[in-house]
This record gives C-alpha cells, structure tokens and sequence, in this order.
C-alpha cells in the first residue's frame, strides 16, 4: 500500500542471539570435548606464530551440548572432514570455519591419545588396545568438569576475596545473607521440567526472540566486581524486608488504595539518600501470576525473554556481562548486568535509559527473589553521563510457587528520577505510581501470562475463527505483537528505530513528529515514513473510551479507513479471559473494487494498568498467508492506535499527604489520558526528501482525529 494519505506498516529485525555469556578474564572456556591438555600441531603452531602476547589473550568458548552432539555425531562418519564439509558445519552450528578445524584437530589428538593409555606410575599401557568410546565420554566429561571446578574456585577467590580450594567441599547456601557464590552454570534458557510437565518460558514461536538485539549503551564495566557482589547482596536484604515488612514501614491507602511507602521509616531501615531535587516512586503490589516459580525466574533473567513479558514497558534491552550464571539450582546467585530502556505510552514522558545490577536467589525451597539495582555512578563514573535522569533503587519480586501452575508475586519498585524532564499532565500519573510502578509490572505480567495459557490450551477460544488453522492463530497474534512493538517504538522515540525528530512552528510543542527511512526491511513497506504522536486529557473512564474506541461499529466516527461505513469482524482470536483483549481481523467498506483486498489487523487489551488499541492495514493475500500459519517476517504494516492510561483526580494532584496513593478513578472525575499515534508512509521513495505538506496533513489528522473522538463521546 503507497501514497501519502494511506497508513502502511513496520516490521522489525528479528536476533535470537541476545542471550549473554559467561566472560572470564584469563581463563579458557571450552567444549566439552576439547578440553584435554594439549592440542594439535596446526593449534599450536598458530599460537606461536602469533607471539606469546596472543597466546595470553588468547580465549575459547564454551561450545553449547547441541553443537557438541553435532560434531560428535560428524565425527563418528567422518573424523577428516575437507573444507565443503567444514564449511557446512559453520553454516549449521553457527560457529567460525577455524572453529571447526581446530575442534576435529583437536578431537582427532584426543582419540590418538586415548587409544593408547599410559599408566602414570610405570609408563607402561595402562589398558591393552583402544578403551571403549563411552570410557573415553566419562574421561573427557571428568576432565571437563575438574577445568570447571578450578575455575569456580579460582572466580570465588578472585571477585569474593577470600580462597576457596578445588578439593574443598561445595559451600552450601545460607540464606539471603550468605556469600554470594560464583560459577560457571550449565543451564540453558530452553524449559524446565518440574513434576514431568515442560514448563513454557516467555513466548516462543519457533523463530528465535521477538525483539531485535540491542548493543549496550556503553561496552566499558568497571572492573571491580566485587564491589558489584557487595551492592547486589544489599540490594537483595533491602527487597526481601520491602516485600515482607508491612506497617510502619508500608502505609495503606485509604479505600483500598495503593500502598505508599513511610519515608522516614524507610531511612531509618535503610541507608542512602536521593539526589538532591530528584522524586522517588515507590509502590508495591501483590498477585496471584499463572506460571510456575521456575518459569517466571528463566524469563526474568533471560534478557530476551523478560523484554517479550513486558512488551508495552521495555522498549530495548540488551546483556552487559553475566558475573555469575548460578550455581546449584538453576539461577541460584545468578548475577547479571543488563542495560534496559523503559517507557510510558505517551511522547510527553522521555525513555528512562538504566544500568543494573540483577541478581536471582532462592530465599527458601519455594521462594525466589531476584532484584535489581542502579550502577552506583562512582562504580562506573566514565559513564555515569549516559543516565542522568533515573536511578533504579532496589526493585523486583519475591516469588511463591504455590500448589498447582500459579505463583503468589510480591513486586516492589523504588526509583527516583528527574521529574522536570516530563510534561505536567503526565505528572501526576507517575508521582502516583501508575506510569512505572509495581502496579503496571504485575498487571501485565498476569495479562501476559493468561495470554500464554490460551495459546498453550488445545481449544482455543475464539468468537469466529472460521478458515483459521491452531498454528494460523499464533501467527496472528505474533505479527500482532509485532505490530504492537512498532507502535509503542514510534510513540516513545524508542533507540529500536532511528527516528529523527522534526521542529517545525505548524506543530504544536505537545505533539511528537519524528521522520525515518526504511531502505531494506521486509516488515514494512519502503520508503520515507512520518509517526506524529501527541497525548490529551480525555473527560470519560478508562473502561468507556476503551469500548467505543475498539467498537467495530462505531469506527466510522473516527477512523478515515472505515470509508464512513461501519466495519465487521471477520476473525477473533482470544489473547486471555478478559473481554476485549484479542486480536483481531476487519474489513471495512470498500469505496471501490480495488479496495477490497485490504483489511485491518488490530490489537486490544484493557486492565488496571490501561488499554490499547492498535491496528494496520494488511492486504488478503498476505492475512491469507498468516491465519495458515505462514512466516510473518515479510508481511509489511505501519501501526497506528490508541494508548489509554488511567486518570487521576485533580482534587489530588501534586503532593499526597504522607505521599497516599489512591485507585484511578472509576467514576470518570479524574478522566484519563489517550495518547494518539499514527505511522505513516508519506513517500515510497527511500531517497525522497520530507515536505511541509506531509507534516501538516499528519499533524491535521492528528487533531482531526481527536476531536472527532471527543465530539462522539460527547454526544453520547
């Protein structure tokens, strides 16, 4: 779909690769089957070659068991593989081609070497003739795993300061408080099996993550670990009495409102004082989440999967460094260093961009907790530039596997941040809680979760899915994801895309237009794209705007796609329990025959924490592709729809006593506040060049659009 008045489609660069990996200055990381001392000629001849310098900096990583059972099962048909085969192995295994060489030198070496078994006392054969090719598996894994145990040991004494020898026996974990013990972990972030059922982790679609990678926003760490250990095992303490402690340190809200946290007993308990001029938010929330312990603990330290749970909050995350992958039990000590960018459906609140600290630990035999906590800017001065504005205090969630598949969460966040940098009509909302709180985190966590449980469940529900295969509705609501990220990234001038942000006198200073050109990417169409973005206060409930704007029926009072006519749904796929929150598929009235072949992909979801509506024109032949379960990534689309956060009360705006939270409003006195956003495609040209007459019809229909809604509401 062309032309400047039409509203097209974006699309995303999938990289399932953003998984971090355990870095070890000074040591080498290798498979599990190249591990003996000793390598081959060809090896070690390159070494030397290169000087003893890069046989210091040289280091191996850590082949996964996949790759390991590929190899090994190549090996067994051929052991001298030629250069085609070698090559065709670093297409499939995703490893370099001088990888390969060196693993088959290497593994030819160690067969050589096994054949022939010397006995380390008088020289002689220790075994005659070749030993047996599971004995040579357990001398290989037992070589590997005393490499490993030398390394947790060497780890502990380096980043812990006190020595721990490889003979010693393990040291057992003592509760919250206990050392923090590093190691090299060998779990993976595929499911965990608990009580014979495989437990899903986040939402795979068979293609890798649904977020494109994300580079850190600075490479350097400081290199005093240990002082990361010390702020993570005091983060830790401070989130399990937040979580646990109720008065005097946590004040209930009046009517049932919002718990607010007593300051003064706060820096009673807890050390550290804000910056000067700077507000801190502080809530807490508890709920019941449908998803084993386990299962939420792999995909909140999975990087790839936690951006996925929290699609609408975290616009970009990526893995710094894993200090510690765990030891024992999977994720136990676990520590990490992440970047994140979090955001708020409206362009008047700026991205909050924060490094941190997260740190997973199990706190009893059914209890997790992991949490997070801001870089000190002294640990990491060079870089304390790139985040100004938001400190992460300690924050995250207290996990209680309870019978059956749902977990009890306890979820605190504590921030402090500049509140100057963001409009005075959004301000109330986040002093309150509701932008970034804790409030937000576990509502869409339960949303997200029930929507994993639909699709998991055989007989999905549905009010029409007439023509729609099991495998059809996934890839609805995966393009629909997609879709969704795309609207939120042009909404919050997410780094996921480079927008370039447009000052023009015509447009008015609560409105956001920004410009970009898209030269390659399948997922939309090519060509100069506009996104215009503003957010308004609307008179009516949450609940009320959310249904007329989502009523098929209704849509010719706002939509230019409607051609004036009402709309009907063709297909709905339930995306949870809750009424209203599905994707979606409709055809309007065609103003001619051309016209027939296009449709409206669309999105919805309302809870506690607000509602979206988000929708693109798609064309027959490629929804044709998707409900039968067809590859998404080459359907291209431009989103544009409705962000509605709740309203508060002007009665309480500004200062709270004792800082009280209240309930958005339910009677429609606060109103709410809907941010428009439309993406556009003003020109099918990359190269073309942006024209005032392209900014001033989106910025028209911007105003358009919302006068229209309003005048509607009105009447009604």
């Amino acid at each position: 779909m062309d032309g400047p008045s039409e509203l097209g489609m974006i699309g995303e660069n999938f990289d399932p690769g953003l998984a971090g990996r355990m870095r070890e200055d000074g040591y080498e990381s290798r498979s599990g089957s190249d591990n003996f001392e000793g390598a081959s000629g060809d090896d070690q001849d390159a070494a030397a070659a290169d000087g003893p310098a890069a046989k210091k900096k040289k280091k191996y990583h850590r082949h996964t068991p996949n790759q390991i059972q590929e190899l090994e099962s190549f090996f067994k048909e051929c052991p001298h593989p030629d250069e085609k085969q070698r090559m065709e192995l670093s297409r499939r295994l995703g490893l370099e081609s001088k990888q390969i060489k060196f693993w088959f030198q290497n593994r030819r070496t160690q067969m050589k070497a096994m054949s022939s078994p010397m006995c380390t006392n008088c020289g002689g054969p220790a075994v005659a003739g070749e030993i047996s090719y599971e004995q040579h598996q357990l001398r290989i894994e037992n070589a590997r795993l005393k490499e490993e145990l030398n390394r947790i040991c060497a780890l502990t004494n380096k980043f812990l300061g006190r020595p721990l020898s490889s003979s010693a026996s393990p040291i057992p974990s003592q509760g919250i408080n206990s050392n923090l013990e590093l190691a090299v972990g060998r779990n993976g972030f595929g499911g965990l099996t608990n009580a014979g059922t495989t437990l899903p982790m986040g939402y795979d679609f068979g293609d890798g993550a649904m977020i494109p990678s994300m580079k850190p926003m600075v490479s350097e760490l400081p290199f005093d670990r240990s002082a990361f250990v010390d702020a993570a095992l005091a983060a830790m303490d401070e989130l399990i009495k937040m979580a646990q402690m109720d008065d005097p340190l946590w004040i209930k809200g009046l009517d049932g409102g919002l718990e607010t946290l007593n300051y003064e007993e706060y820096r009673r308990t807890f050390s550290g004082m804000k910056p000067n001029g700077y507000t801190t938010e502080a809530t807490r929330e508890t709920g019941m989440v449908c998803l084993r312990g386990l299962a939420l603990v792999e995909t909140l330290m999975d990087v790839n999967r936690w951006a996925e749970m929290f699609p609408c909050m975290i616009s970009r995350a990526a893995m710094v460094d894993v200090l510690s992958s765990g030891t024992g039990v999977p994720r136990d000590n676990a520590l990490q260093v992440m970047d994140a960018e979090f955001q708020v459906l409206s362009p008047l609140v700026p991205i909050r961009q924060v490094r941190f600290l997260r740190f997973c630990k199990q706190h009893s035999e059914r209890v997790w907790a992991v949490v997070d906590v801001s870089i000190d800017p002294c640990q990491d001065a060079a870089n304390a530039h790139i985040f100004p504005n938001c400190r992460r205090l300690p924050s995250g969630c207290l996990i209680q596997d309870m019978d059956g598949k749902y977990s009890k969460v306890t979820w605190v966040e504590h921030t402090e941040y500049d509140d100057n940098v963001v409009h005075p009509l959004l301000r109330p909302l986040l002093s309150t809680g509701f932008g970034f709180g804790a409030h937000r985190w576990l509502a869409t966590l339960q949303r997200q979760c029930d929507c994993l449980s639909v699709l998991l469940c055989p007989d999905m529900p549905g009010e029409d899915n007439t023509g729609i295969t099991s495998a059809g509705r996934k890839s609805m609501i995966k393009l629909a994801q997609r879709m969704t990220r795309n609207f939120c990234s042009g909404v919050c001038a997410s780094s996921m895309h480079r927008w370039e942000k447009i000052n023009i006198g015509s447009v008015g200073e609560d409105v956001r237009v920004m410009t970009r050109k898209n030269v390659s990417d399948p997922g939309e169409p090519p060509g100069v794209v506009l996104s215009a973005a503003t957010s308004v206060w609307m008179p009516v409930t949450q609940q009320r705007l959310f249904d007329f704007l989502r009523n098929e029926r209704m849509r010719s009072e706002w939509d230019i796609l409607s051609n004036g006519g009402p709309m009907q749904e063709m297909v709905n796929v339930a995306k949870g329990q809750g009424h209203g929150n599905c994707v979606s598929l409709l055809r309007g009235s065609a103003m001619n025959a051309s016209e027939n072949n296009m449709l409206i992909l669309q999105e919805t979801w309302c809870d506690s924490s607000g509602a979206l509506v988000v929708y693109a024109p798609v064309d027959v032949s490629s929804m044709n592709l998707v409900m039968n379960g067809g590859d998404t990534t080459y359907v291209a689309l431009l989103p544009s729809g409705f962000a509605i956060l709740p309203g508060i009360s002007t009665s309480f705006h500004g200062a709270q006593p004792n800082g009280a939270l209240l309930k958005p409003d339910s009677d429609g006195s606060g109103g709410c506040i809907l941010t428009v956003g439309f993406q556009i495609l003003v020109n099918s040209l990359p190269s073309a060049k942006l024209t005032m007459e392209s900014v001033d019809t989106v910025n028209n229909l911007l105003a358009c659009t919302i006068q229209k809604i309003k005048a509607s509401l009105t009447a009604t």
